[in-house]
Order: structure tokens, then sequence, then C-alpha cells
């Protein structure tokens, strides 16, 4: 007789509490309701914002938009995670609310990039999509407009709680899929922003940061070459564009002069150099020729320019502690960035094209090593002027690679 009538036979499927799953799918529940929630509310609210800045240019509902956003973002987070978790999350309703959350936040640097004075319609045209796409999976949801809370109910969340194999998955997909695919996007869209702000005048290559000196001809026999300089970079990078400079050539230096005063902190980039393991542009640059001062001096600056100046500094020195940040977050004066660009950037640019026009009669060839960021509106100007580019010359400006190995400048002539 047989006492173990089982014997041998498969053993039955042990399921957790029938309670505790059906409070894991309450919650579950809750957090989906919560996030498909934000993301309608903020979608409406950023599309009502971004109209009234278009038709209206007011702010009202900035700031509400913001916080918004934050909170549906982090909700799709955790969205994305619980879909990794388990396999209860209905994906073919919830992950398009994190795909688009994602495709705006990466794609919006590209706009950035070549569409910025867009920025503000392609703003009002996510807010619309995110409208859209929030009352198509609310419909698809509830089966119907019936705004009925929660709008996910338990009923919906089928399947294991937990599996293995489903995690496993989801983690082997982001680790060897998802964050490489991220990281190469970012770094190609840094090699676009560069490329394009800067006209190509700087580039980031896996050598590492290269600029490029544009020499310039006129029908007239005037020669002039624009070098872009940066505060700090490779000793040999300094070194090198000092060699090539004639010793016959007029430079027309960079440096904005403070007769009266008015900057409270030194200005120096010692700080950067020694973390990037570089030399500073002041201290390694020394270059041959007839220097001639070309910028302004910090009087000609607006108020607000100078105090901005005054509190870089000031961080920069000391680092970044409880009292600077404090100021950083206070310090907002109307029409700030307007300012600082006109005053750092334009009111320069034109000082340095009257000092150029002056005196480029009396040279055989005059040399202009300033900062990349004065190349592109200086370039647009000699060239509107009759200048034009004979030749052009690579620099590798920070390196990428070990400092043991000390990278040359590559010279290509472009006719």
């Amino acid at each position: 007789m047989n006492d173990q009538p089982n014997a041998g036979s498969v053993p039955p499927l042990i399921f957790p509490p029938a309670g505790e799953s059906a409070a894991l799918r309450h919650v579950m529940a809750i957090i989906l309701s919560l996030g498909l929630g934000f993301f309608l509310a903020d979608g409406f609210v950023s599309l009502v914002d971004d109209s009234l800045i278009l038709l209206f240019d007011l702010h009202l509902l900035t700031w509400l938009s913001g916080m918004m956003f934050l909170f549906a973002a982090v909700l799709a987070l955790l969205t994305y995670v619980l879909m990794g978790v388990t396999p209860l999350v209905p994906k073919r309703l919830f992950l398009p609310i994190v795909l688009f959350i994602l495709a705006g936040l990466l794609g919006i640097i590209p706009a950035a990039i070549y569409f910025f004075g867009r920025m503000q319609q392609i703003a009002w045209g996510i807010s619309l999509g995110q409208v859209i796409l929030g009352l198509f999976i609310l419909h698809r949801v509830q089966g119907g407009f019936k705004f009925r809370w929660p709008f996910v109910t338990e009923t919906q969340l089928e399947g294991r709680s937990f599996s293995w194999g489903h995690l496993s998955r989801f983690l082997l997909v982001n680790i060897f899929g998802v964050l490489p695919a991220l990281l190469i996007y970012l770094g190609l869209c840094a090699v676009l922003a560069v490329d394009h702000f800067s006209d190509g005048f700087v580039a980031l290559r896996p050598a590492g940061v290269t600029v490029q000196v544009r020499k310039y001809v006129r029908a007239d026999g005037a020669a002039l070459q624009l070098v872009p300089m940066a505060h700090v970079g490779e000793t040999d990078f300094y070194q090198g564009l000092a060699r090539s400079f004639p010793s016959n050539a007029i430079v027309m230096m960079e440096g904005v002069s403070d007769d009266q005063n008015l900057i409270t902190n030194q200005i120096t980039y010692a700080r950067m150099a020694a973390k990037l393991g570089v030399a500073e542009q002041q201290e390694a640059f020394e270059p041959r020729g007839e220097l001639v001062r070309a910028d302004v001096d910090v009087s000609d600056f607006t108020p607000n320019t100078i105090a901005a100046l005054n509190l870089i500094m000031r961080v920069q020195a000391q680092g970044l502690n409880a009292n600077t940040f404090q100021e950083l977050m206070q310090f907002s004066p109307p029409h700030l960035e307007e300012q600082l660009f006109d005053d750092l950037l334009h009111k320069r640019n034109r000082h340095l094209l009257k000092e150029i026009e002056a005196r480029l009669p009396a040279a055989q060839l005059m040399i202009v090593p300033w900062g990349a960021a004065h190349m592109p509106e200086v370039a647009r100007e000699i060239q509107n002027s009759g200048f034009r580019v004979v030749e052009t010359q690579d620099f590798v400006a920070i390196q990428f690679r070990s400092k043991a190995k000390k990278i040359k400048p590559a010279a290509s002539a472009n006719p």
C-alpha cells in the first residue's frame, strides 16, 4: 500500500497570499494613475503657459509648469523602473509616456543648437503633443473619457508580480543598449553644438579639443590670421602657436583692462587649469611680433556685467560653498543675459574690428589671437569687408589622451 500517493509528482505551485498580491496591485494602480495624471496636467499647464508666452510674452505659469514637469518626470522614471521589476505594468499604455518625456528631453538639445530662435514654438508643439498623447492613453485606459479615479484599476494589472527573467532582460537591455546609446547621443550632441556655435573654429575630436587657425587675404594684399584661443590648454599648444607667429606680424592682443580697479577679485583660471592638468594662457602664451592691446576697459561694461564678473570670479576663487551659492541664487538683475552677451562679446568685437581697420594698412600680416567665442562674429565681419580664407591649420588645445603623448599640430591647406 502506498502511504504517499503523490510521491514523484510535480509539487503544487505556491502563490503569494491573496491579500499581499491585492495590496501590490492597489499600490501599482495608484502610482500609474498619478503618473498619467501628472503627465496630463503638465501637458495642459505647459500648453497654456507656452501659449501665454507666445501671444502676450507673459510667464505667469512658468513656475507651475516647471513643478508639474518635475513631478511628471519623476513618476515616469518610477514607472519605467517598475516595468523592469514587475510584469504587472501594461507597457503598451505607459511606455509611450516614458518615451515621450525622454524624447522631449533629448530632442530639445539639437533643437536648441539649430533652432534656438524658435524654441518657444517648439516647446508649444511638444506641449500640444503631450496633451494629445495623454488624452489618448486616458481614453484607452478608461474605455472613454469617464475621468474616474483611480485612472488605472487593479483588474487592469495582469500577470505575475515578479519575475527574475523579466528583471534580467530589463537590466541587460538598459545596461548594454539604452545607456550606451544615450552616452553616444549626448557625445554627438556635444560635437554638433561646439562645431555649430563656433562656426567650425573649435571641434571635439577623439584626440581632444581642437581649434582651427584661419588665414584670410583681401584683394588689396592685406593678410589677417584669426587664432581661436582658450583660457586653459596644453603648454605645447600655446608654445606651438607662439612659434608660428612671424616676428614682423602685428598681434592684436585680447585682455580687458581695469584702469579704475572695478574688478574686486583677480581674474584667474588657475583652479580650472590645475583640475584639467593643463596650463593657463596668460602663463604659457608668449607670442612674437608687435603686440597691440586691442580690447576694451572694464569701465565700458554695464554695472550689472561688472557685478556678475565679480561674483563669478569670487566663486571661482573660493569654490562653490554655502555663501557663494546663496549669492548666485539671489543675483538676478533684469536683462542680465543680454547685457553679458553685448558687453563680453559684441562690444569687444566692435572695438577689435575698429582697431583692425585702423592698423591694417600698415601691417604685412595681422594676427588676432582671441577667445574662440569671438571668432564667428569677427570672421563674418572681415569676410563682409572682402577677406577670404586661403589657409587653415588645426591645433589640439586640450588633449584627451595620456599627458605623456604630446600631440603636434596638423596643418591642412584649403585653397
